[in-house]
């Protein structure tokens, strides 16, 4: 049964593999002789390398496995790009119904729907689908029920193509497209809180995963920095393959992470609009970048005596350097961090403004600009002063879509960026702001609840990595020390035996293995708050501060770890 299953999946994969080679966008006979022909001949050419060369063993090994691994992903390439379309139509999915049905529930007629969201760039390969069902219909006279019903077999989502499908049975029995868009909004929403909700569990394997490799890693490191006292190995060169392959690791686990979850990005930055929010990143950036560079010249000239120390830096640990040069790093990651939670707040408060806006405008049948007015005195948190400038903007005659445009830059927010253009454009087209509000609200409100689930997730996330950045630390220096404490002892052999027969000490360079160390600390805490800022969808400049935390944490605990063993040492001498 196993074998019979195992037979099945590979059958399975090899097939989709084929698919996959109609399904791209090149030519299957142009890849063929471009990419997977020169990179057999690769193949080949590495085997006849590792035949008549004279060099290591593991490198001759190494050399076939390297040309099967270029050879592999050429191969599995084609399918790997029809994956990476599946995931980037799905990740834009849910906004693309949202504003289809707005779009839907105003006056323009069904195939200007579609028109519209194919010249929407941010939807990426959903806008493409979207304009080829146009093309089929303005250039081929297919009905729109027959367009939606091709392309709904060449899509490699299947949410895609269950819309389509639905689609085209829909508008073929006569039903109109903004009810049965209306009647889709609560299913539409359950199928996307349980797609990311699933997302976000596997985030919780994959971290379940990650603690078990960072740990295994650990323990390898202790024995690559250990074991040469018995084996008489060079400890600097076991212990550099180790970190290699701990980089590595770690860097899988980022890109892992990156693909598993969901695509939510916080963060909206218009660019060429230059707002306050950008001014005050880009000048903490700028101060947090030129005073660790100055804090980094200044210990050197102090380190190397070249001018007088003004407190006692040669008593500072070595593992504290680096933290120390990176203290000024705090300046833009609280920055950040600042603005960003503004931003979560204004993503709050905004499901209320704009049901508010709706339902006012349509009960008293007034423009946006005279309901502002009312509006602009309610306290809507770190959106009131946005909202104040919108209703400036707007009585001053500047244009509609200007102020709105200024609006969303304002406020920094992917959601209200998107949400904000769907109500301007529905109601430019001669939706109803009751019904636009209240459809862009409830949809809002139920991507926040998600995000409430993500940032407890993310939350638990903090605490892995910091926790087991600390024992790891703690681990890899009582190995090192432990290393180097033994390595220093004379042992009384009585003359019968060498004592370079049982440990082996002439080979550690002490020092090398320290800033080696020093750059296992580097590199876990540059990867962990990219890990960091992946899990939550924020900006990436957010990770100065996780960086700069780390970074202190493992100095620490490396610099208290060695002061420890001293003092043990010299208690039992």
């Amino acid at each position: 049964m196993g074998i019979a299953d195992n037979t099945a999946a590979a059958a399975n994969l090899s097939g989709s593999i084929i698919r996959s080679y109609e399904e791209m966008e090149l030519p299957a006979k142009y890849y063929v002789s471009g990419v997977l022909l020169p990179a057999f001949v690769v193949f080949i050419a590495t085997i006849v390398v590792a035949a008549v060369a004279n060099v290591l063993l593991v490198v001759r090994l190494l050399l076939p496995v390297l040309g099967l691994l270029i050879f592999a992903t050429a191969i599995g390439y084609p399918r790997l790009a029809v994956d990476s379309r599946r995931i980037e139509m799905e990740r834009r999915f849910h906004l693309l119904v949202i504003h289809m049905t707005v779009l839907s529930t105003t006056n323009i007629d069904r195939m200007e729907v579609f028109r519209q969201l194919a010249i929407e760039d941010q939807y990426g390969e959903l806008a493409d689908e979207i304009q080829r069902i146009v093309d089929l219909v303005d250039v081929w006279h297919l009905s729109l029920g027959d367009a939606c019903r091709r392309r709904a077999k060449e899509v490699p989502s299947e949410s895609v193509t269950d819309l389509f499908e639905r689609l085209a049975y829909t508008l073929e029995a006569g039903q109109e497209l903004d009810k049965f868009l209306l009647e889709e909004q609560e299913v539409l929403i359950e199928k996307y809180s349980t797609v990311y909700r699933q997302s976000l569990n596997n985030l919780d394997v994959i971290k379940d995963l990650y603690l078990s490799m960072i740990i295994s890693m650990t323990f390898a490191l202790v024995f690559a920095i250990v074991l040469p006292l018995l084996s008489g190995t060079n400890p600097t060169m076991t212990v550099s393959l180790v970190i290699v392959l701990f980089i590595f690791v770690q860097i899988g686990f980022f890109f892992v992470i990156q693909a598993v979850v969901p695509s939510d990005p916080i963060w909206y930055l218009e660019e060429g609009y230059r707002t306050k929010t950008k001014q005050r990143m880009l000048a903490s950036t700028v101060v947090g970048f030129s005073l660790s560079l100055l804090f980094v010249f200044v210990m050197m000239l102090i380190f190397f005596e070249m001018i007088p120390p003004l407190f006692p830096v040669h008593s500072i640990p070595l593992l504290l350097y680096m933290p120390i040069a990176t203290l000024p790093m705090l300046v833009p990651g609280m920055v950040f961090w600042y603005e960003e939670k503004r931003t979560f707040k204004r993503d709050q408060e905004f499901p209320n403004f704009i049901r508010a806006l709706g339902t006012t405008e349509s009960a008293k049948q007034a423009t946006t600009s005279e309901v502002l007015e009312s509006l602009r005195s309610k306290n809507f948190g770190p959106l009131t002063e946005d909202i104040d400038n919108l209703y400036r903007r707007l009585n001053m005659r500047l244009s509609t879509e200007k102020s709105w445009r200024y609006f969303t830059g304002e406020a920094n927010s992917f959601l209200i960026q998107k949400f904000s253009n769907m109500y301007l454009i529905g109601r430019e087209m001669g939706g109803g702001p009751k019904r636009l509000g209240g459809l862009i609200s409830t949809n809002m409100n139920a991507i926040l609840n998600l995000r409430e689930q993500r940032k407890q997730k993310v939350t638990t996330l903090i605490g892995v990595i910091y926790g087991i950045s600390v024992a790891a630390t703690f681990a890899q220096f009582i190995g090192l020390e432990l290393a180097v404490m033994l390595s220093g002892f004379d042992i009384d052999t009585g003359g019968e035996i060498a004592a370079g027969s049982l440990i082996h000490t002439g080979q550690y360079d002490v020092p090398v293995l320290r800033y080696l160390m020093v750059l296992v600390l580097i590199f876990n805490a540059f990867i962990s708050s990219l890990v960091l800022r992946v899990a939550d969808g924020g900006h990436f400049g957010n990770s100065y501060l996780h960086f700069t935390a780390l970074l202190w944490i493992g100095g620490a605990t490396g610099a208290l770890t060695q002061r420890l063993v001293n003092v043990l040492i010299s208690v039992d001498l």
